[in-house]
């Protein structure tokens, strides 16, 4: 395996400047910079990083936590916060908690020992024990909290409009002439769900309509959860509502999970639109009218002042809020049903 010594030997110049160039601590001239690459790539050259943290106490690295990456918007986080990350010459280490508190415990042991600088986590559904996020800020490790705010701890959060976005979504649904809007919800156990309800109930009530606790579907992150749930209330056509609104992703694929498994069609049957885009890609016929968050941003954003703290050490200051807005992708699924269509078709 080659050594640094090797390098600077190779490219002619002094092992300091090579250590310059790797880690972008102290400019170097570009025809210094130039002859350290092209030996760095001639010898294939790898920096031992565990023994650079070591003796600098920097690792040059950021944690993050994320319930579920096989849900779409998890992956645009990360990759906002690898990209913040580049900036500064940082890395990102990526891992998963199934939305389970103990292996979340364990995920920020496995940081903490792999001297990560920071950790930027999105909480687990599960309640979280605030000792979990107490001793990372005791061993003097920046932390911010993303996506999913915790209720009774100060910290740096960033995440969306939660509240006036998931208002939007229902105005909408009301503005194109639903009336019986059925509202399902994640674990209301989480910030974000309930604030999202509110601005659904808000959206109710400012448009003159009940909100009826009968069209109040609370689930939980599980789509399977979510599709019984829906199965119930959709198989009797006396208690169907116009539209359905889902408040996150994994509970809006219950909701077409449950249409399929009745046999019904969106917008035909009953309408639909969602908190969060449910694929990478728009595979869906009719397409989903949905909430898109900034997850791309909300990753940045949340690196960026992560960073800003490392580089400052200002872990003391008063924690910083960012909300960002979302915006609506309208598309066929929130159009009237046919039973609507031939109402109004009636009456005209």
């Amino acid at each position: 395996m080659p050594t640094i010594k090797e390098v600077a030997d190779l490219a002619g110049v002094a092992v300091g400047t090579v250590s310059h160039v790797i880690t972008g601590s102290v400019p170097v001239s570009q025809p210094l910079r130039l002859k350290v690459e092209a030996a760095i790539r001639k010898l294939d050259y790898h920096p031992n990083h565990v023994a650079r943290s070591l003796k600098t106490s920097k690792t040059r690295t950021l944690g993050i936590i994320v319930p579920d990456m096989t849900i779409p918007y998890f992956p645009k986080v990360i990759r906002g916060a690898e990209a913040a990350a580049r900036t500064c010459n940082y890395s990102v280490i990526a891992v998963n908690s199934d939305d389970s508190a103990p292996r979340q415990k364990e995920l920020l042991t496995l940081l903490r020992s792999q001297r990560v600088e920071g950790i930027l986590l999105v909480m687990a559904a599960a309640p979280t024990p605030m000792t979990q996020l107490s001793g990372l800020v005791a061993a003097g490790i920046g932390l911010v909290c993303l996506d999913r705010i915790p209720d009774r701890f100060r910290v740096d959060t960033v995440t969306v409009e939660d509240t006036s976005a998931a208002a939007m979504g229902v105005e909408h649904l009301i503005a194109v002439g639903h009336r019986r809007i059925a509202i399902v919800t994640g674990p209301v156990s989480l910030k974000n769900e309930r604030e999202r309800l509110l601005g659904c109930e808000e959206a109710l009530r400012t448009a003159g309509l009940p909100v009826d606790e009968d069209l109040m579907w609370h689930g939980n992150l599980r789509p399977e959860d979510v599709e019984a749930i829906c199965r119930e209330r959709l198989a009797d056509p006396a208690r169907r509502p116009d539209a359905i609104f889902s408040t996150n992703g994994p509970t809006g694929l219950g909701v077409l999970r449950a249409f399929r498994a009745e046999g019904l069609r969106t917008p035909g049957d009953v309408a639909f639109a969602t908190f969060d885009e449910l694929t990478v890609d728009d595979l869906f016929l009719p397409a989903i009218t949905t909430v898109v968050q900034p997850a791309y941003d909300i990753g940045f954003r949340a690196a960026e002042i992560l960073l800003k703290r490392i580089e400052e050490g200002g872990f003391g200051d008063e924690p910083i809020a960012i909300r960002l807005p979302a915006s609506l992708k309208v598309r066929d699924s929130s159009g009237l049903s046919a039973r609507q269509q031939a109402a109004a078709q009636s009456s005209a």
